[in-house]
């Protein structure tokens, strides 16, 4: 037996194509079914049709039902579920990984699981923040102080720039409406940036729990990857909802969120990110023909066929 299942393997070349798709649709208060190839959004007001093979992924927020048959496409066209709370602010469950191969994962691995390694992607990763500096010198809590000055330097010049006031960061958990518009704009695009990153990263295999920045969390490498682009997308569409008032702020900030994600390609950058963080060369596995092979381990770092009882056989 060489294949896990019988749906149709991707090969590592073909990763990319999370990237072409949209990058999220978040639904509530309906219900989500299937008609050919498309899933269904059906609610008071009428049916709503989305070809499933365009989604990235799929938020499904509050009072939403999902049928069998939707997930069952969903999960054919390699498109993400992510089920999640009021205003789409809280993350409570995931799907599948798009990619059979586990070469992603074990680059990951390899590189978290040496403390030396681990500090040169989360140096790496604040390269990709700071263009123009050289942080292969910093220890952590110097990097962390450039990303705290890089926030507030931030928030300062998007509230200059929409006329938005602002005064400092909160976040209420258990009370979204207690926030003020841009810091509400803000906490909804941060949780649409831990979907999306979330989908990535399960679509290419990596595991969402291994961060190089932050560690102790399910989703640390997620938090990881949606914080590199932060204040280039996230934090601007929150100003530029928060201008007209705390009315709908999440609706807005995820409209205008979805826009600039469509319109920079991010899906297509965070792929190509985390490939290069965790220096994995994809060419050699690009070129094989069967992607969807398992082996098994043996001594001396040899990999063996699956499938076959070895009992008789002595491997050197």
């Amino acid at each position: 037996m060489s294949t896990v299942a019988r749906r149709g393997a991707a090969a590592p070349r073909e990763l990319a194509r999370v990237g072409d798709r949209l990058s999220f649709v978040y639904l509530e208060r309906c219900v989500v079914h299937r008609a050919d190839n498309a899933i269904t959004a059906t609610d008071a007001d009428g049916v709503t049709h989305i070809p499933s093979a365009t989604i990235g992924t799929l938020l499904l927020g509050p009072d939403t039902r999902v049928t069998h048959q939707a997930m069952s496409v969903l999960g054919e066209c390699g498109a993400g579920v992510a089920w999640v709370g009021e205003h789409g602010v809280r993350f409570y469950a995931g799907g599948r990984a798009l990619t059979r191969s586990s070469a992603l994962v074990e680059a990951q691995a390899t590189a978290w699981a040496n403390r030396r390694t681990r500090l040169d992607v989360a140096r790496a990763m604040y390269r990709l923040r700071f263009p123009d500096e050289d942080p292969s010198g910093r220890t952590r809590q110097q990097l962390l102080g450039m990303e705290g000055d890089r926030l507030k330097a931030c928030y300062r010049a998007e509230s200059a720039r929409t006329g938005v006031p602002w005064r400092r960061r909160e976040y209420h958990r258990d009370d979204f409406a207690a926030g003020d518009a841009p810091n509400q704009g803000i906490t909804a695009a941060a949780q649409c940036m831990y979907g999306i990153a979330h989908a990535v990263v399960t679509a290419l295999g990596c595991s969402p729990a291994l961060g190089f920045v932050h560690s102790g969390h399910e989703r640390s490498f997620v938090m990881d990857i949606a914080d590199l682009y932060k204040t280039e997308v996230a934090i601007p569409a929150a100003f530029d909802s928060a201008v007209e008032g705390p009315e709908d702020v999440a609706a807005r900030t995820r409209r205008a969120l979805r826009d600039r994600i469509n319109k920079t390609h991010l899906l297509d950058r965070c792929v190509r990110d985390i490939k290069d963080l965790l220096r994995y060369d994809d060419t050699a596995a690009a070129s094989s023909s069967d992607s969807d092979r398992v082996t098994l381990q043996s001594d001396h770092g040899a990999e063996v066929e699956s499938g076959r009882n070895h009992a008789s056989e002595i491997i050197w």
